[in-house]
């Protein structure tokens, strides 16, 4: 077993075995969720992102078949304006991955094709787990990132979907590895810029990343000039250049007349485009110089000016949308996510409707929903790391603990970037726990730091009385005891990981009685969608409270909903209505009891006998 006094804590190449052991990781994450995909509903997002996909793929029809309509803006428009808040490359994935797999071949049904792309995304998150996991701290902590990641009921839920929260956070995984290994090579840190602009292509959360990773390149490049006056005086070029681009940024802003103006005049030909230009041109050559004064310098620098200049090009050219109005069209979507709208959201027995909202939401809502033998270790790990962090700070402490490197406290800071993001009182507080999902396989390598150094501890302890004992024999019992539980939690509530609870809040009975929001995204029914196809009259009126018309239809063509019954929009229209039980949603359960003259319901889903679905039916 790897003491942690041994570990190698700078970029270094992984293994062969590692190799090897990530890439089963992957096939395995990658089956595992194909296998038990099926029996997953269809969230409200998930059926718009099939609806988007669909229309994006024959935009790629109408390209092999005639190129130059294709490119023309009302072909594109026609094709791409559908959903355009979020960028494509997901959406496209989905898309193509329908037309292949089920247009073309017809080996899958509809679902199944759309969501392949996101089973290949989300089962990077282990792999890269192990890999990460194991540099830093040793097998034993990468093997329990990498299994404990999908055992949290939430996170396998989301895996499971054809949306963005799970790629975006093995995307912004991906784009932290790149970033470290570039301290062995430079074709790292020309990957980190790769992996950064299909990272922002995924989701906006990626736009935050360079914030995030910036201060750690230039403390690289600051420690490695030192004693170097040569590198040094082209360091500071470097960061002059960005700077300089920034204030001219700014002065055309202010002397433009401000943003709306700026944007108006952003063309082609213009100072704009001509800054930018200047800032890819400028950071080559002065890498290109610097790298024969200081190879790690260059390499610390390398990230940075890959992220600037490859991240905003593969934005604009993954995303047909963009290309004859690239300026405004971007602008209109980061407006729409600045702006975005407040989703109603029951939390400890308060419906929250609009900010500011509870500060420690985010860690409470965490805590509540992830499995307490996980959380237990991801707290022990992060406050370890903190801990030696503040007593490194001490001159009478330094000695009692090892100063956290850089490459821990990279690990550290993108633990917390997403959480504190999301725990800002005027953000928009709803979905559960999915906007932060770019910090939970960071906390998971530090549950598997904690779990690692007690494995150690004990099986030093062990050995002290019978040396023969095995590091397997106190590795397996321990990743059992901790594991097991949350695999038992995921099986218990799957496939409706909305509704998961930890043993922390009780499970579901206890969250509810919390006053927690019980279920969203509509996918829970699901468990009502049986009996209805079974009780329903020939062409039954069905209103699927909260699922909306993408998702009717979507049950109907995955053989999941009688083909013959018809959506209605409210519960005067319909003989059956499915109520999903939300706190904010409660007066449509009451006009159901007025509308059919009972307030008897006849099925329904309930999760530990906790009300999640509940289905009524018009007396005859």
């Amino acid at each position: 077993m790897t003491t942690p006094e041994s570990l190698q804590l700078t970029g270094r190449p992984a293994t062969r075995e590692e190799k090897l052991t990530a890439l089963a990781l992957w096939v395995l994450a990658f089956a595992a969720l194909w296998t038990t995909e099926a029996a997953v509903g269809f969230t409200r997002d998930e059926s718009v992102y099939f609806a988007a996909a669909e229309g994006y793929s024959q935009w790629f029809r109408l390209l092999l078949h005639s190129p130059a309509q294709a490119f023309t803006d009302s072909a594109i428009v026609r094709a791409w304006d559908y959903n355009h808040e979020h960028p494509a490359l997901m959406k496209t994935l989905f898309g193509l991955s329908h037309l292949l797999f089920h247009d073309t071949l017809g080996v899958m049904r509809d679902a199944t094709a759309f969501r392949l792309p996101a089973f290949a995304m989300a089962a990077l998150v282990p792999a890269l787990c192990f890999l990460l996991g194991s540099a830093l701290y040793g097998r034993t902590a990468g093997w329990f990132a990498a299994l404990s990641f999908l055992l949290v009921p939430r996170q396998y839920f989301n895996a499971e979907l054809a949306c963005f929260d799970m790629p975006v956070a093995a995307m912004w995984l991906l784009v932290v590895y790149c970033f470290w290994r570039a301290l062995e090579s430079t074709r790292w840190g020309i990957a980190c810029g790769v992996a950064f602009g299909l990272a922002i292509a995924t989701k906006h959360n990626a736009l935050f990343m360079p914030f995030v990773l910036s201060p750690f390149a230039l403390w690289r490049a600051w420690r490695a000039s030192e004693g170097s006056t040569e590198a040094r005086v082209r360091l500071g070029r470097f960061v002059g250049l960005f700077a300089a681009v920034a204030v001219l940024y700014g002065l055309l802003v202010v002397f433009l007349g401000g943003p709306a103006a700026f944007q108006k005049k952003f063309l082609l030909l213009s100072p704009h485009t001509l800054f930018f230009v200047g800032l890819a041109v400028g950071s080559v050559v002065l890498l290109r110089d610097l790298r024969h004064v200081s190879l790690p310098v260059t390499r610390a620098l390398v990230p940075l000016a890959a992220m600037a200049v490859l991240g905003p090009v593969l934005f604009y050219l993954h995303w047909p949308y963009l290309w004859h109005a690239p300026v405004d069209r971007t602008a209109w979507y980061l407006a729409f996510h600045a702006t975005h709208n407040h989703y109603a959201w029951f939390y400890l027995g308060t419906l929250m409707r609009g900010p500011p909202f509870p500060l420690t939401y985010v860690v409470v809502k965490t805590a509540l929903t992830v499995p307490g033998s996980l959380f237990a270790p991801m707290v022990t790990g992060f406050v370890a790391l903190v801990g030696r962090a503040l007593l490194s700070l001490g001159a009478r402490t330094r000695e009692w603990v090892r100063m956290p490197t850089a490459s821990e406290a990279l690990v550290g800071v993108n633990a917390v970037t997403s959480i504190l993001i999301i725990s800002h009182p005027q953000v928009p507080h709803f979905g559960g726990v999915k906007h932060w999902f770019p910090s939970m396989p960071f906390l998971g390598i530090l549950a598997g730091a904690a779990v690692a150094r007690g494995c150690f501890a004990l099986w030093e302890v062990l050995k002290a009385r019978r040396p023969s004992v095995s590091p397997l024999a106190v590795t397996v019992p321990v990743f059992a005891l901790l594991l097991v539980p949350a695999l038992i939690a995921l099986v218990r509530v799957f496939p409706y990981g909305t509704a998961a609870y930890s043993e922390l809040a009780g499970g579901l009975p206890g969250a509810a009685t919390l006053g927690m929001q019980r279920q969203f995204w509509s996918s829970h029914v699901t468990g009502v969608l049986p009996w209805i196809n079974e009780h329903a009259k020939p062409g039954a009126r069905i209103y699927l409270h909260e699922v909306n018309g993408f998702s009717f239809r979507d049950y109907q063509r995955n053989g999941m909903l009688r083909e013959d019954v018809r959506p209605v929009n409210s519960p005067f229209d319909a003989d059956i209505v499915a109520y999903q039980y939300h706190q904010e949603f409660r007066e449509h359960e009451f006009l159901t009891w007025q509308a059919f003259g009972t307030r008897t319901p006849v099925t329904g889903l309930y999760l530990d006998e906790t009300p999640q679905v509940i289905v009524y039916q018009r007396p005859e």
